[in-house]
């Protein structure tokens, strides 16, 4: 069982500003937002991470870095195009204030899986690809280094809303119901039983109880839900 820890990027000014920002070149963090990055990134220093994975954009890219700088060893790098921020087409750019004026806004915020951005994507296509890629990936890094792997991907907000809603078995119809705010930390664990979402939107807390478990002679731990809620993690 693999388990991916989602983390949002740092706080940019297109965040302040009250702009959609989507694939715009050259936005970045800005100061609060670098902050909040190395924050997150020595928060995640106790977790041996396998890899970190990020978004094209440079506001991802940045955070990751701090993310892969803050590790007692070198975790593996890449860059996920499956990840990348959705493609707003013609309304990347323009200020939420107007957007909210426009019919599609509705849409957006009620029915997600009937919205479609003009020249640009819909939202069940985003939603596919990048539960696709991150799902993918799950499985290539405990291919790669066991089932006690651990990874980060550095997306953005409505990607990383996406993916859980998929791990909750929510309709994308949902998942404005979903916060996830700039440099939180999701986890999920996938098995071939089901998605576990062990965290949503955290901002503090010990992600030591994440390290994988020695090696000891054992049975393999079963896959299924712990009825009555289990024991939790060892420490």
């Amino acid at each position: 069982m693999a388990t991916v820890i989602l983390v949002r990027h740092g706080r940019t000014t297109a965040n302040t500003s009250g702009v959609l920002a989507g694939r715009t070149a050259g936005v970045r963090l800005d100061d609060v937002g670098v902050t909040q990055a190395e924050r997150t990134a020595e928060r995640l220093s106790v977790v041996p991470l396998v890899a970190v994975v990020t978004s094209p954009l440079e506001r991802c890219r940045q955070t990751a870095r701090a993310i892969a700088r803050a590790q007692q060893g070198t975790p593996a790098t890449a860059t996920e195009r499956g990840i990348t921020e959705c493609d707003y087409g013609s309304w990347q750019g323009r200020s939420l204030r107007d957007l909210a004026k426009d019919p599609l806004w509705k849409t957006v915020q009620t029915q997600p899986s009937a919205a479609a951005f003009p020249d640009g994507e819909a939202m069940a296509t985003m939603q596919a690809r990048s539960v696709a890629a991150v799902r993918r990936l799950d499985a290539l890094y405990e291919a790669e280094h066991g089932p006690g792997a651990v990874w980060v991907a550095v997306s953005h907000g409505d990607i990383i809303k996406s993916v859980l809603a998929d791990a909750l078995g929510m309709h994308l119809d949902l998942f404005q119901r979903i916060q996830v705010d700039p440099a939180s930390v999701s986890i999920v664990r996938y098995t071939a039983t089901r998605p576990y979402v062990l965290a949503t939107n955290t901002h503090a807390g010990d992600l030591s109880w994440l390290k994988p478990a020695q090696k000891r002679r054992s049975r393999r731990k079963s896959d299924d839900a712990a009825v009555g809620g289990g024991a939790g993690p060892a420490s």
